[in-house]
């Protein structure tokens, strides 16, 4: 058996510490690097540069890269990252999926944030569904926004994707399936001809899809603007 010291790193400038974590980044793709990744594709112990710069933090800010932790974030952030991902896979995400690059936050933030991964999707599927859908606060005078002129928010959109199984209703393919689809919600009678943001005027179409309808209105299907519930399928 062969014995051999561990390198020692006390002396390493720290030009050559941050050099190796940016390179780190590099490798993994990302513009931020966790400890568990440094640990694993790193040349130095992530302890090393902790005790040099002072903390973690401090060394990925030195090096010019994001910090890990999600401090400042909103539920709201929490619910838009959770709705790209369930839109992505087309399905309800998986405790292990919730990592990088699918998510933006890990599946722990989750956790500190909610309590639990389940709390958090308990608490997404209730803002979901709750029934202001205007992403605006008043901040004046003027006239609340109304099923006439508001926008597609992010809770009403998604009820929309869920509704049409996360796929193009016009070609039918989705992001789960044909990787790069991008997802738009359209409204059956444009918003410049009357149509209201309402779900019954509202569809899923792929970029493509959507690009080709333009404003023009359907000869036949559909247009219903009654604002009916949610179909479950």
């Amino acid at each position: 058996m062969r014995f051999e010291l561990d390198e020692y790193h006390r002396g390493v400038a720290d030009e050559e510490l941050l050099s190796d974590l940016k390179r780190v980044a590099t490798v993994i793709g990302k513009d931020r690097v966790t400890l568990d990744e440094y640990k694993a594709a790193g040349k130095f112990h992530p302890s090393t540069l902790q005790r040099r710069f002072g903390s973690w933090f401090k060394a990925l800010e030195a090096a010019g890269l994001q910090k890990t932790r999600t401090l400042g974030l909103t539920e709201e952030d929490y619910f838009e990252n959770l709705e790209s991902v369930w839109e992505t896979l087309g399905r309800q995400p998986r405790y292990a999926e919730i990592r990088a690059p699918l998510s933006k936050y890990s599946a722990g933030a989750y956790d500190k944030r909610f309590g639990s991964w389940r709390r958090a999707l308990n608490a997404f599927v209730a803002w979901v569904g709750q029934d202001d859908d205007s992403p605006f606060a008043s901040t004046g005078p003027a006239a609340p926004l109304t099923t006439e002129s508001r926008p597609v928010s992010v809770r009403l959109r998604f009820r929309i994707l869920e509704r049409d199984l996360f796929r193009c209703v016009a070609c039918g393919r989705s992001p789960a399936t044909h990787p790069g689809v991008v997802l738009h919600v359209d409204h059956k009678i444009p918003r410049a001809r009357g149509g209201t943001s309402v779900e019954g005027n509202l569809q899923s179409l792929c970029q493509d899809c959507n690009l080709g309808k333009s404003d023009h209105v359907p000869a036949t299907g559909n247009t219903s603007d009654d604002g009916g519930g949610l179909t479950r399928r």
